[in-house]
Order: structure tokens, then sequence, then C-alpha cells
């Protein structure tokens, strides 16, 4: 059943069981970068590997979210939500904790491939049945939930890490253990939305291809790439390893640096159906660039790590306004029968970039630079007028122009 705003004037349905297993899945799928991205320095010397094979660590967990999301978004848009996030869950939990008996670099790098399988979709499903369950002023705000859940989650998950790491390398990884307590409570607490009988796959393929090359969606997709690109490899990926060459930092103090991404983004993200009366979501997708490259560029001229965590601020400020618009554009562009496949091809794209930006940027740091760390340093400053740019642009063309939604 769809539920618009209750009949007692309440926007977020607290009773709604749903809700819970919603918000908790998507805890989880932004868990698996964010809480062991202070320990990723350490690994250096536990397993004696190089920068780039420690961006290995993120890539092989991003990577099967590039390949498999828009495979089960479709697989759930025709047996039902309920049967693909469970089952995930599961997945996550068992390869995620286990890694803490890994003995070798190379049974970290299967685990988290296995790893990555689970949480391919789980954000994306989690998003699909807000757009499922609720719907009118109701969606806009348990979305805006959504979001800021997710940044507090990710705000404490670099604490919790870097604070576990201080005990062992590998007890954050136990951590992960949580996914399958989630999908125990699943299996009894959620329901399977109320859904029209599924198209052929013929039928639902051309439906997909329809919209996914109009160039509106087309320029989502592109966004959405670049904004995960940009963050993971230079905020999640370069810094902490420059936060630890430069000023000598360790897992517990990068941990704390980082988190002020998350805490300005779920601060944002709660006001989101305030932002969004304010500017149309194209125009606060650029604004969100604007405030990415901003943030980049502070970062590079900051000169210690208490600036640095204040420049981050700037680039959560961008993310709690960019995440939202860009799931309520998705999950409103096409009816039930399509949204977990396009929500599939909208991680698919940002799997893309979260797998290439780790390693794109240690990559390009060894290679074409004297040292590791000048590299990051001009890598940040190049992005940042890049992003900048880009966001100043694309604001000016839409306010000049107008500005489009897509439906379908």
């Amino acid at each position: 059943m769809t539920e618009s705003d209750g009949a007692d004037g309440r926007t977020i349905p607290w009773d709604s069981s749903a809700l819970y297993v919603i918000l908790s899945s998507s805890l989880i799928g932004v868990m698996g970068v964010s809480l062991i991205s202070p320990v990723l320095p350490d690994l250096r010397a536990v397993f004696g590997v190089s920068d780039a094979q420690v961006g290995l660590v993120i890539t092989v967990y991003t990577l099967p979210g590039v390949f498999l999301t828009p495979f089960i978004g479709l697989v759930a848009d025709r047996i039902g939500r309920r049967r693909v996030i469970i089952p995930l869950l599961f997945v996550f939990g068992v390869t995620g904790a286990g890694i803490t008996l890994a003995g070798s670099f190379t049974e970290i790098l299967v685990l988290r491939f296995l790893q990555g399988i689970g949480a391919s979709a789980l954000v994306t499903l989690a998003v699909t049945l807000i757009g499922d369950f609720y719907e009118g002023n109701r969606r806009n705000a348990v979305m805006g939930l959504n979001g800021s859940m997710i940044g507090t989650g990710a705000a404490l998950y670099p604490l919790v890490g870097g604070a576990l790491a201080g005990i062992r390398w590998n007890v954050p990884f136990l951590f992960f253990g949580v996914a399958l307590l989630v999908g125990l409570v699943a299996v009894f607490a959620l329901e399977e939305p109320d859904r029209r009988d599924p198209t052929g796959v013929s039928e639902y393929l051309g439906r997909m291809r329809d919209v996914v090359v109009l160039p509106e969606a087309v320029a989502l997709f592109a966004t959405i790439f670049v904004i995960f690109f940009v963050f993971y490899g230079a905020v999640l990926t370069a810094l902490p390893l420059l936060l630890s060459d430069e000023f000598g930092l360790s897992a517990g103090q990068i941990g704390p640096v980082l988190a002020m991404v998350s805490i300005a983004s779920a601060t944002v993200s709660s006001q989101y159906g305030r932002v969004s009366e304010w500017r149309t979501a194209p125009e606060l997708l650029a604004l969100g660039f604007v405030a990415y490259g901003t943030s980049l560029l502070g970062v590079w001229l900051a000169p210690s790590p208490v600036l640095v965590g204040a420049a981050l601020l700037v680039f959560g400020v961008g993310f709690g306004i960019v995440m939202p618009s860009i799931d309520t554009t998705v999950v409103t562009l096409v009816s039930g029968e399509l949204r977990a496949g396009m929500m599939g091809m909208r991680t698919s794209m940002l799997r893309l970039g979260q797998t290439l930006g780790p390693v794109s940027f240690t990559y390009v740091a060894e290679a074409a630079f004297a040292s590791s760390l000048a590299g990051y340093r001009v890598l940040l400053l190049v992005s940042g007028i890049l992003v900048v740019g880009s966001g100043l642009v694309g604001y000016a063309l839409l306010r000049r122009g107008g500005t489009h939604e897509i439906y379908a």
C-alpha cells in the first residue's frame, strides 16, 4: 500500500516497520567504505602493499555494483523487493565479517569482492521501497530522512572504524556483521509492496531503453558518476593517505576528519524538504558541484588537519543537497514497474565512479609525480578547479534557459 500524508498530520510514518528496515538497509549500504577508510594507511604496513594496491580494497568492493545492480533491479521489479534485499543483507554480513579471519591481502580482496555483491543494491532497493510505500510530501520527507540517516551513519562510521582499528587492524571488519541482524529483522518485519503483474522481459527492456537514452537522463547519470569519482577518489582514498603521510595522523585521528563530510551532509539532508522549495533539482545539483569544488580547493590550501576538516564540511553541504535531489528525480522518473531498474542504473553509474575514483587517484599520484604526496595535492587542486567551474557554468545555463523534468 502506498502512503501519502497521514490524517493526523504526521509526515514521517514512525510506526511503520518498513521504514526501519529501509533506513537500516541504507545505513548498511554506505558502511562498506566509510567504516574502513581510516584503516587504509595501516594496511600498507600490515601486508607490505603500495598505495595503489590499498586502493583495490575499495575498487574490488564497488566493482560488482557496476555490472550487477541493473540486473538486480530488473529481478526486483519482477519477483519482488523483499526476495532480493534480504539475501543481499546476509551476503554482505557474512563476507564482510569474514575478513577478520583473512590471512593475506589476496584473501581480503576476494572477500571484499563478495561483500560488494551483497552491497551492490542495498541503497538502491531502500530508495525504491520509499517510492513504493510512500508518495507526495511523505515521500519527500522520508527521502530526506533517509539521506540524513545515511549522512549520520557515514559520519559515525569513520569514528567507529578508527576506534576499532586501534584494537587491531581487522576488528572494524567484524562490525559488518550487523547486516545479519538487519536481515533477520527484515524476514519478519518487511512486507512486499503492492505492485502490478510484471510486464514481459522484452517490453520491460524496451521501456527502460527509451528512458535511459533521453539527454536529460544521460546528463543525470553522468553527474552521478562524477560525484562519486571525486568523492571516493579524492576524499575517501587520497585524503586519508595524505593525512597519514603529511600530518602523521593515525587511523583514529583520520576518522574524525573524514566524518566532517557526513556531519554536514546529514544536517542538510534532513532539511531537504525545505531546500527543494528554494531551487529545482537540476539547479541544486549544480550548486552541489560548486560546494564540492570549493571544498577540494579548501583542502588543498589547508595547512592543518583542523582546517582540512573545516573544508570537508562544505563538501558535506553539497552532498546533502545533491543526493536527495538525485534520488527524488530517479524514483519519480518512471512508474513503479520500472523503478528498481532505474535505481539500478543510477547505482551502476554510482558504483562506476566509486570503482574508478580510488585507483585513478592513487595510480596517477604514484606514476606521474615524484612522490604520491605531491601527486595528491596537485590532483586536489585540478579536481577542485574543474568541479567548481562545471558547477558554475551549469547553474548559469539552468537559470538562463529554465529547467525541465523527465517523465516516463
